[in-house]
């Protein structure tokens, strides 16, 4: 299966989250892959968040390839749609910060999580010209949609990408869905998808083509 690939310079990228880990869980073995290209820039904004978990935040930035930060906002966790001016002018003032990104990557406007899904609906309006990926984050709301973009992904790259998971957010690891296998198990379904052996899979509702 042959695809379209990113221009061959360095890129600047933005990764957006509602809390720490979506970024990472969403997309981190993409920004991983990206982070591997020589001048590129990945920057991050986390909208909501704790002391000691924007601390874990910082850790796994730094481990996935950010190169500065993340930005914080302390927007109250699963209340984003009630702070909707707060959540926009967040978005334009990171904008304003990193300039024009080549890529953005966000929650999905569908998502069931309302803060997942106010942040996917927003970056459509913030960023009209770069590529906007939107990531998925697999929970118990069994809200996973059907995907039209995929990364393929090594097997060491999915296998490095869970071991960071684990060693970034120690919190986390009580859950019961938080596993090994929950997250290759997801990738290894994108991948089967996209006739690899593990792949993270985004949707993008609209990419302009240029034919030369």
């Amino acid at each position: 299966m042959s695809g379209f690939v990113l221009p061959d310079r360095p890129l600047t990228v933005a990764a957006i989250g509602a809390h720490p880990d979506d970024i990472e869980i969403g997309c981190g073995g993409t920004l991983l892959l990206l982070a591997e290209r020589p001048g590129t820039d990945i920057r991050s904004l986390i909208l909501t968040g704790t002391p000691d978990r924007e601390r874990e935040a910082v850790a796994a930035a730094h481990a996935f390839g950010v190169a500065t930060g993340p930005r914080f906002r302390r927007l109250t966790d699963a209340r984003l749609p009630s702070q909707w001016d707060d959540v926009k002018d967040e978005l334009h003032a990171f904008r304003e910060e990193i300039g024009p990104p080549d890529v953005v990557f966000a929650p999905r406007h569908d998502d069931a999580h309302q803060d997942h899904a106010l942040i996917g609906a927003l970056v459509r309006t913030v960023w009209r010209g770069p590529v906007i990926l939107h990531y998925e984050i697999p929970k118990w709301d069994g809200d996973l949609g059907r995907p039209n973009v995929y990364v393929p992904l090594s097997d060491e790259l999915a296998t490095r990408k869970v071991a960071l998971l684990n060693e970034c957010f120690p919190s986390q690891h009580a859950r019961d869905w938080w596993d090994d296998e929950f997250f290759l198990s997801l990738m290894r379904l994108r991948g089967a998808e996209s006739q690899n052996r593990y792949a993270e899979a985004f949707t993008s509702t609209k990419i302009t083509l240029g034919v030369s």
